[in-house]
């Protein structure tokens, strides 16, 4: 699997997500509140932090994501 490099990545990636879900919060809040100056001031550092995430996602190997399906266990039947 990775290293160091990998992790750190991994850490950078979950720092962006953090502060993208922050930028994007206060964007959504202002523009609710008609202050379109204040989103747009917002634009590119948004922008900017989503180039840097592509960058970083590509970087990254590709980890298969969860299915979703989980094994369902089954009883065994009763004798009536």
């Amino acid at each position: 699997m990775g290293g160091k490099p990998e992790t750190a990545r991994r850490a950078r990636l979950a720092e962006i997500d953090r502060d993208l879900n922050r930028l994007r919060y206060r964007h959504d809040i202002a523009m609710s509140a008609f202050r379109f100056e204040e989103a747009t001031a917002l634009g590119p550092a948004i922008a900017a932090l989503e180039k840097e995430r592509q960058l970083l996602a590509a970087a990254l190997p590709q980890v298969e994501p969860p299915t979703g399906i989980a094994p369902i266990l089954v009883r065994p039947r009763r004798r009536r």
